[in-house]
């Protein structure tokens, strides 16, 4: 790595966002799950102003980004910071980016007040378990994600 850059995404950047997303997708195997479009991320991204991405950068060159958003603490009375996606350029991992968007985020949860940056990680994931313990980071094994999407969500809402 260089010296570390990043910067904000702005609407001009659904496009690349989207093309990162598809990245962590195929990296996770799940490229079949991505529906998302430019037209979506924008909504929501920018227009409706549900998540925030930045971008590390190598020169002029974008070679990974950082998606979050807010969440909130009932226990702690504060916002969080989650950390939905990262992914870096196969070609740009093991030079640092990844540790210098989670200190950028750290930073901005610091700035804002936040009690928590958090993240999930797949349990198969085992080289990035290993480098979030060697952070210092301490795993949530007490707590298990639970999930209403798609048609079942939809079910639920109707009462069915």
């Amino acid at each position: 790595m260089k010296s570390f850059s990043y910067r904000y995404a702005t609407e001009n950047d659904t496009q690349l966002i989207l093309s990162f997303i598809r990245g962590l997708a195929e990296y996770e195997k799940m490229s079949d799950l991505v529906v998302a479009t430019p037209e979506l991320l924008k909504h929501w991204i920018f227009d409706c102003k549900k998540a925030e991405v930045v971008f590390a950068l190598e020169g002029e060159k974008e070679v990974g980004f950082a998606l979050f958003f807010h969440n909130f603490s009932t226990f702690v009375g504060r916002a969080g910071l989650y950390l939905e996606d990262l992914f870096i350029l196969p070609e740009y991992r093991g030079k640092g980016y990844g540790t210098g968007l989670l200190r950028v985020l750290a930073n901005i949860a610091v700035e804002r007040g936040c009690g928590r940056f958090e993240w999930t990680c797949l349990d198969w994931n085992k080289p990035s378990i290993d480098y979030y313990l060697r952070l210092g980071a301490l795993p949530q094994d007490e707590w298990t994600i639970y999930r209403l999407d798609g048609e079942r969500l939809k079910r639920f809402a109707e009462g069915k």
